[in-house]
C-alpha cells in the first residue's frame, strides 16, 4: 500500500515541495525513512508512533517506508512528523483524505502539534507553484496567514487533523488582517532628544540613517556612542511591507517570531556580544541557518567595542557590506542569506580608553596606541562611510540637561531623503545611495564647479582610495538630498569630508 502526503522544506529562505510518500508492505515490523533526512527527522519515528498510540490509532506491525522526496535534497527540521503521520492513518485505516494539502507539523508523544520553523518561506514559495491550502501547527497559522491568497488552517492536535480531512466537523480558515496588522505608530521608548551635546555625531547619525551609510563611532568611555546606536532605528523611516515580509522569513527560518505578533513590523536592531564567531556572525551549522549579519536585514548591526572581536569576525563584514548578502558554505550545502544592514561600530581610542580625552589622561605607550587600532584592517575601515569622534559632553550641555531635536523631527528629514532616493531609483535594483555603483554616481552625482576643486584638493591631501572617493560621493549625495538640493555643492563636499578625516588618532 502507498500514497504521498504534500508538504514542504526550507533551503536558507527558500521554501520547496517535498512529497512525504509512504509504503506500508508485509514483512518484519520496521520503520525507515530514507531521502536524505537530518537526526531530527529521523527521530520522528518515535514521535510519531507514540503520537498515533495516544491519539487512538496503532502503528501497523508491517514494514514502513518513509521517502521524502526529492531525495537529492538534504532536509532537516521537524516538518515532517504530522504528514508521516497521516499517511500511515490513510493506509491503515482506509481513510480517504484530499491530496491537496501542504501538510508540517511536529507531533508530540501525546498527539500535540508543535510548531515549527520556516513556515513562512514555505507557503510563500508554494503558493507560487500553485498550492492554495495548507494545514499547519496553530502556532504557526498567523504567520503562514499573512500571505494572501492562500487558505491557512492550524490545529492544535493530531485528531483534529484527521477529523478534519475526513469532512467532520467543518472549519473556517484562518483570517489575518495583514494591513491592520502591519499598523505601526512608530511609538519608541527611547528617542534621540534624550542625548545631550553630541551635534556632530547625531548630524551623522541622521545621514547614516537617509542614506544607509555604515558608520563608526570613535571616543572615550561614557561619551554616549552606544545610546546614538540604540537611538539610530528610531530615525530611519518605516519598513514597507515588501520589506517587513523580507525580514519575517529570515525570522522564521531562524525560529524567532512571535506566535501573537507573526509579522516584524520594525527594523531589526542586533548587537551580539565581542566574544561571537564568525559562525555567529555570518551563519553556521550542518545545514547553514541566518547569523547576527542576516538577522539585521533592513535594520541595524551594532558591534559595540569593535576592536575587541575576534579578526575573522571583523573580516566576515567585507561581503555583505559590499555585496549585501552573505554566503555561507558548509557540507550539507552552500546558502546564500540576504543582508543589507546598517552597520554601527563603536570603538574607543586605545586601550585604556582615553586617548584624546580632555578630562582622564591617557596611559598607552605610542606601541600600544598602534597595536590597539591595527586590529581594524584598512579595507574594512575603507569600506565605513562615516568615521565620527564622540567627544566627552560638555559641562554646560549635561548641567542644563537641554533637550535637542526629537527623533520624530530628525526622521521626518530622512523619509524626505529617502523618498528623493526612491524616485532616483526607481528603475534599478538600488535603494539608497550608499548602494550606488560607479555608473550611478557618474549620473546622479553632478558637481557645483566649486565643490570639484575642493573634491580635488582633498585626493591629494588626504591620499583617498578608488573606494575612498566613491563612498566620499555617496555621503555628499545623501547630504545635499537632507538639504533638497539637486547639485552637490562645495559645503556638502566639506561636510562629507569631517566624516573621512583622522582627527585624534594618529592611524585613522
Amino acid at each position: 500500500m502507498f500514497c504521498r502526503v504534500k508538504s514542504g522544506g526550507v533551503l536558507g529562505i527558500e521554501g520547496f515541495e517535498v512529497d512525504v510518500e509512504v509504503d506500508i508492505s508485509n514483512g518484519l515490523a520496521q520503520f525507515s525513512i530514507v531521502g536524505l533526512p537530518d537526526k531530527a527527522i529521523n527521530e520522528a519515528k518515535d514521535r510519531v508512533r507514540s503520537a498515533l498510540k495516544n491519539s487512538g490509532f496503532q502503528l501497523p506491525l508491517k514494514r514502513i517506508t518513509i521517502n521524502l522526496s526529492p531525495s537529492h535534497v538534504k532536509k532537516q527540521g521537524t516538518f515532517y512528523d504530522l504528514p508521516i503521520a497521516l499517511g500511515i492513518v490513510k493506509l491503515s485505516t482506509g481513510l480517504d483524505f484530499p491530496e491537496d494539502f501542504i501538510v508540517m507539523g511536529e507531533l508530540s508523544l501525546d498527539g500535540k502539534i508543535n510548531p515549527v520553523k520556516g513556515v513562512l518561506p514555505v507557503v510563500i514559495s508554494l503558493k507560487k507553484l500553485g498550492y492554495r491550502r495548507f494545514i499547519v501547527p496553530s502556532g504557526n497559522a498567523k504567520e503562514a496567514g499573512i500571505v494572501e491568497g492562500v487558505e491557512i488552517y492550524g490545529f492544535e492536535k493530531l485528531e483534529e487533523v484527521i477529523d478534519f480531512l475526513t469532512g467532520n466537523p467543518r472549519k473556517e480558515p484562518v483570517k489575518i488582517d495583514v494591513k491592520k496588522l502591519f499598523e505601526d505608530s512608530q511609538d519608541f521608548y527611547m528617542d534621540f532628544s534624550e542625548v545631550y551635546g553630541q551635534h556632530q555625531a547625531k548630524r551623522a547619525m541622521e545621514i547614516a540613517a537617509a542614506g544607509f551609510h555604515p558608520v563608526m563611532l570613535i571616543g572615550p568611555p561614557g561619551t554616549g556612542k552606544s545610546m546614538l546606536a540604540k537611538r539610530l532605528i528610531t530615525i530611519m523611516p518605516p519598513l514597507t511591507f515588501e520589506e517587513a515580509i523580507e525580514i519575517t522569513r529570515i525570522y522564521s527560518v531562524a525560529g524567532l517570531l512571535n506566535e501573537d505578533l507573526p509579522i516584524i513590523k520594525r527594523r531589526p536592531f542586533r548587537s551580539p556580544l565581542t566574544n561571537a564567531s564568525e559562525s555567529a556572525l555570518v551563519g553556521g551549522g550542518t545545514i547553514p541557518q541566518p547569523g547576527e549579519i542576516s538577522l539585521a536585514h533592513r535594520g541595524v548591526l551594532f558591534l559595540d567595542e569593535f576592536p575587541e572581536f575576534s579578526r575573522k569576525a571583523i573580516e566576515s563584514l567585507r561581503q555583505p557590506l559590499e555585496d549585501g548578502r552573505v554566503t555561507v558554505s558548509r557540507v550539507g550545502g552552500r546558502i546564500t542569506f540576504p543582508s543589507e544592514f546598517l552597520l554601527v561600530v563603536a570603538m574607543n581610542p586605545c586601550a585604556c580608553g582615553n586617548y584624546g580625552n580632555p578630562y582622564k589622561p591617557c596611559v598607552c605607550t605610542p606601541m600600544q596606541l598602534k597595536a590597539y587600532q591595527s586590529r581594524i584592517s584598512g579595507p574594512i575601515m575603507d569600506r565605513i562611510d562615516l568615521r565620527v569622534w564622540v567627544n566627552p559632553v560638555e559641562r554646560e550641555d549635561l548641567l542644563s540637561m537641554k533637550s535637542g531635536e526629537t527623533s520624530s523631527q530628525i526622521r521626518e528629514r530622512v523619509i524626505r531623503a529617502v523618498e528623493v532616493q526612491r524616485e532616483r531609483f526607481k528603475n534599478s535594483k538600488t535603494k539608497y545611495n550608499s548602494h550606488m555603483t560607479n555608473e550611478e554616481i557618474k549620473k546622479y552625482c553632478p558637481l557645483t564647479q566649486e565643490a570639484q576643486s575642493l573634491l580635488k584638493n582633498a585626493i591629494d591631501r588626504m591620499n583617498l582610495t578608488g573606494r575612498g572617493y566613491m563612498k566620499l560621493l555617496k555621503v555628499a549625495r545623501t547630504i545635499a538630498d537632507l538639504e533638497g538640493e539637486k547639485k552637490i555643492a562645495s559645503h556638502h563636499i566639506a561636510e562629507a569630508l569631517q566624516y573621512r578625516t583622522k582627527e585624534k588618532t594618529p592611524t585613522m
